[in-house]
């Protein structure tokens, strides 16, 4: 508890104090959001407050983690550290946005698969190397999702940190209550630098993240949620929780998909100002109040997954049911929403 107290402390102050030099950076090197007809904001905006977030997570693993847990955590540092550096370079206009889903994401979750890291679902339910072969799959897919869902949200000021804030919160609670003290630091580490980051991205933000920061982030998310287990949960739990943990970023991502296929457009190489948010704000919640209704849908999502935990097997799968239903109601209603319809390319 002391160790993930400290990591959260010392990522919080890490990412509070550095945002200010990285923005200064951001502005001499030219790194800054322009104004446009699918962005919120009225004024250029400096980016990588991502190298603030990630700053804040490795100092907190570095200062409170033991020799042992560092070397159990390379893997998953190094992914971070990967799609990190690509969003940077998708954030420069140096790289194809495809390469990071397509190229980045999947090696960032190679690499995870190589250190030990991996989906056991499919292996618990097939057994043998034809379970193993498709929970390697399914993890694959599972952290390019997860970690593009992240990139995607990086919309609204407050929204991408507010929501892996939300999330993380719930992710170190349940590896507390469940010994897992690496976990635990981890995640305390990602709600500490992502709170301090909040200080300056909160509306009226005075900095991006930039997908070098949201892909670290989403990276980030898709690794607790692989890595965490449950005590006294049932199998179907285990896999339930990291789900309505992240319930925000799989019902933002779900709504796009959905809306922008319908419409015959490319989800994830087709921006626009159509997600989850920008229907809030068009319903007269305005920013601020659009960005803490997702807050609020995260903290709802978190607190399911700890009543969840408790169900049996039959309750697990009704309660997952009966959500996956309330997603895709939800989906309809938000396509009802006004919002601003984006052209074709």
């Amino acid at each position: 508890m002391y160790i993930d107290i400290l990591a959260f402390v010392v990522a919080l102050l890490s990412s509070l104090i550095l945002t200010l030099p990285v923005k200064a950076l951001a502005l001499r090197v030219g790194m800054v959001d322009l104004p446009g007809p699918r962005k919120v904001h009225h004024a250029p905006i400096p980016l990588l407050g991502g190298l603030a977030i990630y700053a804040g997570v490795i100092l907190a693993f570095l200062f409170v983690m033991s020799p042992a847990a560092r070397a159990q955590s390379v893997g998953i540092l190094a992914g971070a550290t990967l799609v990190g550096l690509v969003g940077v370079l998708d954030d420069r206009g140096l790289l194809h946005h495809q390469v990071k889903l397509f190229l980045g994401m999947p090696v960032a979750a190679l690499i995870l698969l190589a250190s030990g890291i991996h989906s056991g679902i499919l292996s618990l339910l097939i057994g043998g190397r034809i379970g193993s072969i498709l929970d390697a799959v399914l993890t694959v897919i599972w952290v390019v999702g997860i970690t593009a869902a992240f990139s995607i949200l990086d919309h609204m000021d407050g929204l991408c940190a507010g929501v892996a804030a939300m999330a993380s919160l719930f992710f170190a609670v349940f590896a507390g209550l469940n010994g897992q003290p690496l976990v635990a630091t981890l995640a305390a580490a990602v709600l500490g630098a992502s709170v301090g980051f909040l200080r300056w991205n909160f509306k009226p933000a005075k900095i991006f993240m930039g997908d070098g920061g949201a892909m670290f982030l989403g990276f980030l998310m898709a690794t607790l949620g692989l890595k965490l287990r449950l005590a006294d949960a049932t199998s179907v739990a285990e896999w339930l929780v990291p789900l309505l943990i992240l319930i925000v970023p799989i019902f933002d991502t779900t709504l796009v998909t959905i809306s922008r296929s319908r419409r015959g457009l490319v989800p994830f190489t087709t921006p626009g100002k159509d997600h989850a948010a920008h229907r809030l704000v068009n319903l007269g919640l305005g920013q601020r109040g659009g960005v803490l209704a997702l807050y609020a849908l995260g903290a709802l999502g978190g607190s399911t997954a700890l009543v969840v935990s408790h169900f049996s097997v039959r309750d697990t799968l009704l309660t997952g049911g009966a959500c996956a239903v309330v997603v895709l109601l939800g989906v309809a209603l938000f396509e009802r929403a006004p919002y601003q319809r984006q052209q074709k390319p």
